[in-house]
């Protein structure tokens, strides 16, 4: 018996997520007047609201024993330490986007799979039992790394208003490296908690611990306010960012998965640093990249593919499944 074909309106919500994911670095880069700290802070605030009735929705739904599995010890500290890395992920990522250019920021933030892959080999050197990665991820690291110190060529390069900096690219790649314990966290909870009850205090948690960050680093923290995201000139903006990188985005993602491969999936997602580009130049002004960017980002891209193709490969050798995406 063949297997069902995929109904043609996921192929729409696919494209329509994809785009939404592309487009959270141009929507936070236009409210720059907003520090980064206070600015990740709110749109994860909003993402909570969003997702409010939908982790009480979901709650209603649940057995007894998967409630009581809720406030386990273990599930609780592994929501916590999702929601911190989730922080550390927005804090480094949006603070990366006033530092460097779009489109940098975007190649670097995105590069998560190639960490995994260095901490994959780790692992599997210093503790027995670890996969370790195999050729095709490795070549795939090696060439996603290459293209990386690649695009670094362009240091000082104007792309829009923004300067291309090594730091700023630093920050973005910070914010990958935070992602994967977010992508981690959500392997282990995700095998037996529903979405929006993973997603709704992860997000919620990690909005409240920017709060007291931007109150400590950011001067105009006092001024703006720990909910300034209702003021009528920033409403719409964070609102965008909850519904169309947030809702749409990240929650579109996870429903295709339940009707397309994952590697179809991951494979879609890589597009984000082209897609979030043309999107912050077409409607923002956001420019555009310089010569050993256009070089080197495809060789990135290429890299984490030649990753995510190795490890699905991995996966059906074993009979493993992975989610393949990482922000809520």
């Amino acid at each position: 018996m063949e297997p069902p074909k995929t109904p043609f309106w996921v192929w729409g919500l696919l494209v329509a997520a994809v785009c939404g994911v592309s487009s959270a670095g141009a929507l936070f880069q236009h409210v720059d007047t907003v520090p980064p700290l206070l600015r990740a802070s709110w749109r994860l605030q909003l993402t909570s609201l969003v997702l409010a009735p939908f982790f009480v929705y979901q709650w209603r739904q649940q057995n007894h024993s998967i409630k009581v599995r809720m406030f386990e010890r273990k599930t609780v500290l592994i929501i916590l330490a999702s929601g911190t890395a989730l922080a550390l992920h927005f804090g480094s990522w949006v603070a990366s986007l006033d530092a460097t250019s779009l489109t940098h920021s975007l190649l670097f933030v995105t590069a998560h799979p190639l960490i995994i892959i260095v901490g994959m080999g780790l692992l599997a050197a210093f503790f027995v039992g670890h996969r370790q990665p195999n050729r095709l991820e490795v070549l795939g690291a090696l060439v996603g790394f290459s293209g990386a110190a690649i695009t670094l060529l362009d240091q000082g390069h104007q792309q829009g208003g923004h300067t291309v900096t090594i730091w700023g690219d630093a920050l973005a790649f910070f914010g990958a490296i935070f992602v994967v314990g977010y992508i981690i966290s959500g392997r282990v909870l995700r095998e037996w908690m529903p979405i929006f009850l993973y997603a709704f205090p992860v997000t919620l948690f990690a909005s409240l611990l920017l709060i007291p960050a931007s109150w400590a680093f950011e001067p105009e923290f006092s001024s703006l306010g720990i909910i300034g995201w209702t003021d009528a000139e920033y409403f719409p903006w964070f609102l965008a960012l909850a519904l169309i990188a947030g809702l749409l985005g990240h929650t579109g993602l996870n429903t295709c998965l339940r009707y397309i491969s994952p590697l179809v999936i991951s494979t879609s997602v890589t597009l984000e640093p082209l897609l979030g580009s043309l999107i912050g130049w077409a409607f923002f002004g956001s420019g555009v990249p310089g010569q050993w960017t256009w070089f080197g980002g495809p060789i990135l891209v290429v890299g984490v593919l030649l990753v995510i193709y190795g490890g699905i490969d991995s996966d059906n050798t074993n009979n493993e499944t992975h989610p393949p995406t990482g922000e809520e």
